[in-house]
């Protein structure tokens, strides 16, 4: 049964960009945006995050902390923040764990390969308690950031 809203979100520790432990409980009095992509130096995935690094303002304004989820490495990670100036941690689900436990996880993609996140965003109030949850089914698609945007404002 997929996470809604009112759910509490699992809570992970996941491998940063500079190889730190960064864990949903560093973020508890918080908002917190997590946003699953596919993969890496994709079309759409750069479109995706690089609109939320020109939002930043908005979000930090909100008190909310960008959190980024993909099963890439973290080198693969460190060198797409680096190439596009990405100004919030990135995260590495190498080993699919914390994608499976948001149900954020395609078991067939494209080109063959399996196991990669399915592109969605999760908005986790101060308490760890899922407000907003959209997984897509399609790559292609981008979260409704104006919904993701809404939520937050209603939770300040």
């Amino acid at each position: 049964m997929a996470l809604k809203a009112g759910d509490k979100a699992p809570v992970f520790k996941l491998y940063n960009t500079e190889k730190a432990e960064v864990s949903l409980d560093d973020f508890k009095g918080q908002n917190v945006v997590l946003l699953f992509f596919p993969q890496a130096f994709t079309g759409v995935c750069t479109k995706e995050l690089c609109s939320t690094r020109d939002d930043i303002a908005f979000y930090q304004g909100l008190d909310a902390q960008i959190l980024a989820i993909s099963v890439d490495s973290v080198f693969t990670l460190a060198k797409f923040k680096e190439d596009q100036h990405l100004n919030f941690p990135l995260l590495s689900d190498f080993n699919k764990e914390v994608s499976r436990a948001y149900e954020a996880l395609y078991e067939e993609f494209t080109l063959g390969m399996k196991g990669v996140s399915r592109r969605s965003a999760f908005v986790i109030d101060k308490n760890g308690v899922i407000r907003y949850a959209e997984v897509l089914e399609k790559a292609a698609d981008l979260p409704n950031f104006e919904a993701v945007k809404a939520t937050l404002q209603q939770l300040n």
